[in-house]
Parts: C-alpha cells; structure tokens; sequence
C-alpha cells in the first residue's frame, strides 16, 4: 500500500503514487476554479503542483487512507 509507506516516511512512494490520484486532483481542482472570476491567475495544473510540493516538502498530506490523503491534499 503506497500510502502506508509514504505515511511510514517512505519517500520513494510518492513517484508511483502520482498517476494514481493526478487525474483526479486535476478535476477537483477545475472544479474549484469553475466560479471564480474570469481574471483568475492560478490554473488547476499550478494547483495540483502545489499540492504535490506540499507533499514532498513534508508538510504532512499524507495519509493511512486514500480519504484521509485526498483531504490533506485540499487544504
């Protein structure tokens, strides 16, 4: 299980881990930015990017389950 290795501090997790929740990621993220205004600067792509530098810096977006992973992420 990914996630329990990367929650077990295993750093080599995280490579295959990003095609199984990218596609995902980029979706929610277009649906958070669907109302906002049309002047808007920050795409979905730089989002996702950004939850993923979060992610390897260590900044505690892990998770046991994919729940709990995917909800550390949309902070």
């Amino acid at each position: 299980m990914l996630l329990g290795r990367l929650a077990g501090g295993e750093r080599s997790a995280i490579k295959p881990l990003i095609p199984l929740v990218y596609g995902e990621l980029r979706a929610l993220a277009r649906a958070m930015f669907r109302d906002e205004r049309a002047t808007h600067t920050l795409q979905p792509t730089a989002l996702v990017h950004e939850a993923f530098i979060r992610l390897v810096s260590g900044s505690g977006a892990t998770g046991q389950t994919r729940a709990q992973f995917m909800a550390a992420l949309r902070r």
